[in-house]
């Protein structure tokens, strides 16, 4: 991962939600995520992601975090998401 990020977060809210949900995504977890622009992933989560500084277009720094996730349907194809694109997460068990 590079150290840039489209969005990044330096509220203290903002930063709680990416830990929590970093949290929803443990290693080898199969879960269901829906995405803030309404679409849905099934998969498997590949690493637990890491809450990290980045810096955005602009040079500010702040916090985000992303996660690869397995597709399902097709095991050979990965996801790269950052965890503000996540709106839900929904376990389904662990591979």
């Amino acid at each position: 991962m590079g150290k840039f990020a489209d969005c990044v977060y330096t509220d203290q809210a903002d930063i709680a939600l990416l830990e929590s949900r970093a949290e929803q995504l443990p290693d080898e977890a199969k879960v269901e995520l829906v995405l803030i622009d309404g679409s849905k992933l099934r998969g498997v989560v590949s690493t637990r992601p890491v809450v990290q500084i980045f810096e955005d277009g602009e040079g500010e720094e702040g916090v985000n975090a992303q996660v690869r996730i397995d597709d399902a349907r097709d095991p050979e194809l990965s996801h790269y998401l950052w965890l503000d694109e996540i709106l839900e997460v929904h376990q389904n068990g662990s591979a």
